[in-house]
């Protein structure tokens, strides 16, 4: 491993470190613990995104920082979205006018995302929703560690996934390569 890669597994081991975790986790839970220990807001809102659209978005103003996620999504995914914007929330991560994947939002997919939010905050927000390669490799490691802590948590705890979500995950599964079920001629 080179020295920059060192670097970046240092930082987010000792970030992952100092996050607590509730057990068993609960999205609500956690976002409330971290809104209080930064003192400042920090919502969820559920948003209804096309399948071409970012996963998760992170948006911050001068009054809160939002997490958008997608409704149409399991919860697995969810969670994982989550741990992954609070990881750009954690490393400070600013945003720039592109990320790595030349994704840019403009007004009409912001007011889409966020049709309760003025267009005006909406415009000045929208330069800080995408990231450097860099930055997005440090989120998703960082993500990917708090979710093997979750994972180990819910192990020791013989913590049972939710049927439905499993339903849900393999009928997605299904309409992205077709159907499990195959007829024998």
């Amino acid at each position: 491993m080179d020295r920059r890669r060192k670097e970046l597994w240092r930082r987010c081991r000792s970030l992952a470190d100092g996050v607590a975790l509730p057990e068993p986790f609960d999205a609500e839970s956690f976002i409330a613990d971290l809104a209080a220990e930064r003192g400042r807001p920090l919502e969820l809102m559920q948003v209804s995104v096309p399948s071409s659209g970012p996963c998760g978005l992170l948006m911050s103003t001068e009054r809160a920082d939002y997490i958008l996620y997608p409704a149409n999504t399991t919860a697995l995914h969810r969670r994982h979205i989550l741990l992954h914007e609070v990881g750009h929330l954690l490393c400070g991560h600013v945003g720039s006018d592109a990320g790595a994947d030349g994704i840019v939002l403009d007004a009409a997919a912001g007011k889409t995302l966020m049709p309760n939010l003025s267009p005006e905050l909406v415009r000045r927000v929208l330069g800080r929703t995408s990231y450097s390669a860099v930055e997005e490799q440090e989120a998703e490691l960082l993500a990917s560690l708090l979710a093997h802590r979750v994972a180990r948590t819910a192990v020791r705890g013989a913590a049972r996934p939710d049927e439905s979500d499993l339903a849900g995950g393999m009928a997605r599964v299904d309409d992205l390569f077709g159907s499990r079920k195959r007829r024998l001629p």
